[in-house]
């Protein structure tokens, strides 16, 4: 017999194939076997992608650290992890679309009048939610790379390896706190500030402590000129995007509700 995937000659002995390691396969599909093939990969302790989800809290270093290495059989590669937590993402916003609509509240967040403008910013956000999670990885990246100029210990291309596992794992853990949260109550925009952001900052903060090491004080003082870095980004963003809203005419409509909000409340 031959090995499915590689064509290679197999003795009937043969578990695993000897040129490309790939299980033999001798019994037809059945949902017994499809059922057995799922647990074996996502539901024992033993599997790449629970390992990876735990280790990346316990020890993030042993997870990303290994992979930059060049050690990559232990751990899901850094690709499959970012692809898988864009899934989760996606399934997250159908979830909370589907089942949980009062759950997407950005009025918590949003000053009066623009209310209508956030949600269209939102909507546009999570429609290309993985192509905007893509774009962050580089400028995070770009950013701990200033941030971490004297420190030698890794080049621009590991600093994207680290945000990428780092922003799946935010990514991951947020989409099951938001679907719990949802559950009691809670919204995305209630939840902005008292655990998205701070969860984005410490786990990032704890993963380049992990990584470098650093001590305490140094970990703080790298946070802080990071966020430094990340408002003077965030300025420039927001001044290319009342650029083009002036142009688009979106920032003369924003304008326009606020003074209406404004009418409708001091009536």
């Amino acid at each position: 017999m031959n090995c499915r995937n590689c064509q290679t000659d197999l003795n009937e002995s043969d578990l695993f194939c000897k040129n490309c390691g790939g299980k033999i396969i001798r019994n037809r599909l059945t949902l017994r076997n499809l059922f057995e093939n799922f647990s074996e990969q996502f539901l024992n302790y033993d599997n790449k992608f629970l390992q990876t989800f735990i280790h990346l809290f316990s020890k993030p270093e042993a997870v990303i650290g290994s992979y930059i290495d060049g050690t990559r059989k232990k751990y899901v590669n850094v690709i499959s992890y970012f692809a898988i937590a864009i899934t989760i993402g996606g399934l997250q916003m159908f979830i909370l679309k589907k089942f949980f609509p009062e759950a997407i509240d950005l009025t918590s967040i949003s000053s009066p009048g623009s209310e209508d403008f956030s949600k269209s910013i939102f909507d546009l956000t999570t429609e290309y939610q993985s192509i905007i999670m893509m774009l962050y990885v580089p400028i995070y990246a770009l950013m701990s790379k200033i941030t971490f100029l004297k420190n030698k210990k890794y080049n621009y291309t590991e600093h994207l390896v680290i945000f990428m596992y780092i922003l799946s794992q935010l990514t991951i853990t947020s989409a099951i706190f938001m679907i719990i949260a949802a559950n009691f109550g809670q919204t995305i925009g209630s939840l902005a500030f008292t655990l998205t952001l701070p969860l984005h900052v410490f786990y990032s903060a704890y993963c380049l402590k992990r990584l470098f090491p650093l001590s305490i004080k140094k970990i703080l003082l790298k946070t802080l000129l990071f966020l430094v870095i990340l408002t003077v980004f965030f300025i420039i963003s927001s001044f290319i995007a009342a650029v083009v809203m002036y142009f688009t005419g979106d920032m003369q409509e924003m304008i326009e509700a606020q003074k209406a909000a404004k009418e409708v409340t001091g009536n």
